[in-house]
């Protein structure tokens, strides 16, 4: 197939081109020129230089693709101005679906997130994972990013009722190679390698391998229901951040913080650093959007991508030990280096 990729150069959408190559795809990458390719090496490619915020480059540059993926998007947990953040996650994906749709793709997948899914309800302590047919609403979005992940999947749902040939996918919280920014998850294992985490704030995600969530992109392409979403996450990924830096413990030799910081606490801090952070321009080490979102454990149920897709399930463990490989291959944890080995 002739596949066009936006947000190429990203940790998903890098890992997305790699695996559509392997598969014999030809691939379009629609790459910004400044974006950072560190993530697309090896990967075969034809490069498209443009935005989502030019719809008749996007057509353009379309034309003979068989499938779109649209993966980019603006992630930030705080900003000075979310304006650009809207324009580009609630303009940019009417903008792609639209040009696909018009260009003639056969199969539109658009990449949402499991923010977008309804979250778990804790009674008596029993966390029951949620799936694509929990209720939700707009005025459960916490933040600006997962408000304008929600107003995008919105738009992407009305165009596929209009007849575009949309598929959307949830990712939950991917872990791996190729993670460059890195992205905040991913920013998590870097300071627990660097030893900057000394104490924790105990909350619950659903951790996934990146290679799976790629992969299940391609399969949702090849047997996704027009209309319809899938959580691409992971049926034994539904951890604590205890969990979590245990398991990180045994795969890195990096002992895991037993500090637990209290809920109020981080928030206190947290209100600290974005008054700071609205001073200096600098983005705030504990965003009140990160915060927030800890309070609840963002557990997810897979089952539906995993049984109509056939969603591959590589075990989180494994995903985390991949992550904290590529990381330390790549120089991001050099500062510990002497204490890591």
């Amino acid at each position: 197939m002739r596949c066009y990729v936006t947000g190429a150069s990203g940790f998903i959408g890098a890992n997305l081109v790699h695996e559509l190559a392997a598969r014999g795809h030809q691939v379009k990458a629609l790459l910004r020129p400044e974006s950072d390719l560190r993530g697309l090496r090896g990967a075969d490619f034809e490069r498209v230089n443009g935005e989502v915020s030019d719809p008749k480059k996007l057509v353009a540059s379309m034309r003979g693709c068989d499938w779109c993926f649209h993966v980019a998007a603006s992630y930030r947990l705080w900003l000075r101005d979310y304006a650009p953040m809207y324009a580009a996650n609630v303009e940019g994906t009417r903008n792609v679906i639209e040009a696909a749709a018009e260009a003639g793709c056969s199969r539109i997948v658009y990449t949402s997130t499991v923010g977008c899914i309804g979250l778990p309800k804790e009674v008596n302590r029993v966390v029951t994972p949620t799936d694509e047919s929990t209720p939700v609403s707009e005025s459960q979005m916490s933040n600006h990013y997962k408000l304008s992940k929600w107003k995008a999947e919105v738009v992407a749902r009305e165009l596929a009722a209009k007849g575009a040939p949309v598929i959307i996918v949830n990712p939950s919280a991917p872990v791996g190679p190729r993670d460059v920014k890195p992205t905040p998850t991913g920013q998590v294992i870097v300071d627990f390698l660097k030893r900057k985490m000394p104490a924790y704030l105990e909350t619950g995600l659903n951790w996934v391998h990146v290679r799976d969530v790629a992969i299940g992109h391609i399969l949702a392409a090849e047997k996704g229901r027009i209309g319809q979403r899938y959580i691409l996450g992971n049926a034994e990924g539904n951890w604590t951040m205890q969990q979590t830096f245990a398991a990180l413990e045994e795969v890195s030799g990096v002992p895991a913080p037993k500090m637990r910081i209290p809920y109020f606490a981080a928030l206190a801090v947290a209100h600290v650093n974005e008054v700071v952070a609205g001073v200096t321009g600098k983005p705030p080490k504990a965003p009140l959007a990160g915060v927030r979102m800890a309070k609840y454990k963002m557990w997810f149920n897979p089952a539906k991508a995993i049984r109509d897709l056939g969603l591959p399930q590589t075990p989180p463990k494994q995903a985390l030990a991949d992550a904290v490989e590529w990381f330390r291959v790549n120089g991001y944890a050099r500062e510990a280096e002497g204490l890591d080995r």
